[in-house]
């Protein structure tokens, strides 16, 4: 039970500290810049971070709450002060998890300056989110590596998530533009259209650095020498289910950059774009449902040994 309710926590933080990192980001690479001065499209954006932020703080210390209930052995109501201080002062985790809870502080700030000062609160807001974001590798095998190996493991794992974030968040943020309501020729439907022809070349940027840094730690985590005893475990098994859902997240994201997003840019032209609306955002859901299950199964994979 206890593992169940840490697996959860876990997928809970890295979907949200992404789309903390992800939505900011956007603003800064697909708002162009009388986008951001105006603030209609910024604040169609930025109105979840607030809850996100806040959500991140709650999720954040529950999770080292059960973890400490995990590493003690007790139970999580059985957790007292003393046992969660000692977790966070004598352990590499518990490090980790005041940084972060310092980042989301500072990207709470800063989510709630967005709507004034688009520009540098997005910013402080990314990078407040980054920071938090790559606090969690010290909760995965990263966070067990050792001296310069160790080092050079959570760099690229920061890298492999900071990269997954911006694909995450622009999913989102493609949602938020297109959900239900834009009228033909409305200025959030028109962003919508030129932003997602406009991030192909940012998503394509994210999934190079999604392929690298992923092939640098499987071999950091499992070695080409240990990969068909390890397909034969759980933790084999489900990184095989990762890899299959990351191939449909490129099909549906190849679809939408070379089919639907041409055909939405000729139905608003035709001032029709009923049916183009409907197609890329279904499309946009299912690759979002993509993104998410293969979160869930990051979150179970670092609770799993690679290789028996």
């Amino acid at each position: 039970m206890a593992d169940l309710i840490l697996i959860s926590i876990r997928f809970a933080l890295f979907a949200n500290l992404m789309l903390i990192v992800g939505l900011a980001a956007f603003i800064l690479y697909a708002l162009d810049p009388a986008e951001r001065e105006q603030g209609a499209m910024v604040t169609v954006v930025t109105r979840p971070q607030t809850w996100l932020c806040g959500a991140g703080l709650v999720l954040s210390f529950s999770g080292m709450v059960v973890l400490t209930a995990d590493m003690q052995g007790v139970g999580i109501f059985a957790v007292d002060p003393a046992m969660f201080t000692q977790m966070v002062r004598d352990t590499d985790v518990g490090t980790a998890w005041l940084a972060r809870m310092a980042a989301l502080f500072i990207a709470l700030a800063a989510a709630r300056s967005v709507a004034t000062r688009p520009a540098p609160g997005a910013s402080l807001l990314a990078i407040a989110g980054s920071i938090a974001l790559t606090t969690l590798v010290w909760s995965g095998h990263a966070g067990a590596s050792e001296g310069t190996a160790g080092a050079l493991h959570r760099i690229n794992d920061a890298l492999h998530m900071i990269a997954a974030a911006v694909w995450f968040g622009a999913i989102a943020a493609f949602l938020l533009l297109m959900r239900p309501g834009p009228e033909p020729g409305s200025e959030r439907l028109g962003c919508a259209a030129r932003s997602l022809d406009q991030f192909a070349r940012v998503g394509t940027i994210c999934v190079l650095i999604i392929v690298a840094t992923g092939l640098v730690n499987s071999q950091m985590i499992v070695g080409v020498q240990n990969i068909g005893r390890s397909v034969a475990t759980p933790y084999g098994q489900l990184l095989l289910a990762k890899l299959g859902l990351f191939a449909l997240m490129l099909a549906l994201a190849a679809a939408n950059r070379w089919r639907l997003t041409p055909a939405l840019k000729v139905a608003i032209d035709e001032a029709n774009p009923g049916a183009a609306i409907r197609a890329i955002r279904m499309s946009l859901i299912l690759e979002g449902l993509a993104a998410a299950a293969i979160l869930a199964l990051v979150a179970w994979l670092g609770t799993l040994e690679p290789v028996p």
